[in-house]
């Protein structure tokens, strides 16, 4: 018991403390790419995420051009980023300074494939982002969304522990700061299998699949926009 004590406590540590990941070239320039997009200040709609936001500029490039374009996005989305990547990237220049209007997140499904943190902590590490963005952009309204489901079925293990840490941020909705909503419904079977045709890779979505995420999105996002 003492054991699993220390361990829950040191996997929270490392979901809430900031750490980044400058040794890989494209992560350093990616980040700075979007320092200077801060700058800016020319971002009304944020994506705040890993690879499955970033996939906004592959699969879901057309998605993005025709949809959210006109609505002055900004695309912080890095592969393999977890909650601590995002809560270091935004103590060093991204998204602070900014006046957005929307910040939309989707993180942690990397905590839990990566093994370095559990449910729980994915949760805390998620939350301790929504803390930084609430003092830091206290104007901005947030769309936090559900980590998408993962694995072929529901007794996946990743799959179960997306849902666990999805279930535990759920208590930040307010209804009037932040908000929300799980969306990963769309990407399943009745029976819980995944649809292949949306996410051949059983995690991150096709072109097909961003159109099904576009579609779910774009309500919420123009009703938080009013």
């Amino acid at each position: 018991m003492i054991a699993l004590s220390i361990a829950l406590a040191m996997s929270q540590t490392v979901a809430t403390t900031p750490v980044h990941r400058l040794g890989e070239d494209w992560w350093k320039q990616r980040h700075e790419r979007c320092v200077e997009l801060t700058k800016t200040g020319a971002v009304d709609v944020a994506f705040l995420g890993d690879s499955i936001t970033q996939g906004w500029e592959g699969g879901g490039k057309a998605m993005w051009d025709k949809h959210l374009a006109p609505l002055k996005p900004g695309n912080f989305g890095f592969s393999g980023d977890r909650t601590e990547h995002v809560l270091w990237r935004l103590e060093n220049g991204e998204l602070m300074g900014l006046n957005p209007k929307l910040i939309v997140i989707m993180i942690g499904t990397n905590n839990i494939g990566h093994g370095s943190s559990n449910a729980a902590a994915t949760s805390e590490g998620v939350k301790a982002i929504v803390a930084k963005l609430r003092k830091g952009l206290p104007k901005a309204k947030i769309l936090l969304l559900g980590i998408f489901p993962r694995g072929e079925n529901n007794s996946d293990p990743g799959r179960m522990a997306c849902a666990e840490a999805t279930k535990g941020y759920q208590s930040l909705n307010d209804g009037k700061h932040v908000f929300c909503e799980d969306v990963g419904r769309f990407y399943l079977n009745r029976d819980g299998t995944m649809k292949t045709l949306l996410m051949p890779d059983l995690l991150h979505p096709n072109q097909a699949g961003y159109e099904i995420w576009t579609k779910a999105l774009m309500p919420l996002i123009h009703g938080l926009l009013k």
